[in-house]
């Protein structure tokens, strides 16, 4: 995924402005106008002109800041920020083609099926996706042992698959904040696949995780905390895979 420029280029046109501005929404999550106006180094008003145009195309929103149970309150009423829409995502890069593809592979696998009943295929292929993006991401992590470096390279992998992650920390964890999905809209009527997602994070830090919101869910952020207190170990995908395939097994 593409990084926000330090600087703006003078000479850009208004819709390379515009683009720009809602990429910057995309990569870092819910903005005010004059956050996003010293991120891109041009004035408010300018910013504000842009704003207005794609809140008129749909593509942004504003409204309240969404607020975790660890965010703090302040006075007053708070300054409103904008939000991409679903009509906006759709304008950036997704991955229903591999999603896709890993369904198609996981069904047409007997193996992986293993005459389980069809409401179960769908959990099932959810464990099954996050088990590999587990893996894939066990290739990054290396032989890093403290927690907050693993998020930091959790964040950095989810960037690379396209995620848009931030971290933030607080008082006694880390927040990990998904400023976007690619899986969005799948996730929205399949929920197993954010709960997998979940496990997975679970799984590649050692420690018990809580999704606090979900884009899925219409929070416009998925937000994640983790503590960085040590705890024990969860099980790993694999092992979950082969606890629930034993368990159906039994029933047969």
């Amino acid at each position: 995924m593409k990084k926000i420029r330090d600087e703006v280029p003078v000479q850009l046109t208004e819709d390379k402005t515009r683009d720009l501005v809602a990429r910057t929404i995309l990569e870092n999550g819910p903005l005010s106008a004059t956050e996003i106006a010293a991120k891109l180094h041009l004035t408010p008003a300018g910013i504000r002109r842009h704003l207005d145009s794609l809140v008129g195309s749909g593509i942004l929103v504003s409204r309240e800041p969404y607020r975790t149970a660890t965010s703090s309150r302040g006075r007053g009423r708070p300054t409103k920020v904008f939000v991409i829409t679903d009509v906006g995502r759709e304008r950036f890069e997704h991955s229903y083609d591999d999603l896709a593809a890993s369904a198609l592979r996981f069904m047409a696998n007997p193996d992986s099926v293993n005459n389980s009943q069809p409401t179960n295929l769908v959990k099932q292929f959810a464990t099954s996706w996050a088990w590999e993006m587990e893996r894939k991401f066990s290739k990054v992590i290396g032989a890093i042992g403290v927690r907050d470096r693993k998020v930091e390279a959790l964040a950095n992998f989810l960037i690379e698959e396209g995620y848009a992650a931030t971290t933030k920390r607080t008082t006694n964890g880390i927040e990990l904040c998904q400023h976007h999905c690619p899986i969005a809209h799948v996730a929205a009527e399949f929920p197993e696949l954010c709960e997998a997602e979940t496990q997975a994070f679970s799984t590649v830090l050692g420690t018990h995780v809580q999704r606090l919101a979900t884009i899925a869910d219409g929070s416009g952020v998925c937000t994640t905390y983790i503590p960085l207190a040590s705890n024990t170990t969860t099980p790993t995908f694999q092992s979950t895979i082969t606890a629930q395939r034993t368990r159906e097994s039994a029933h047969d």
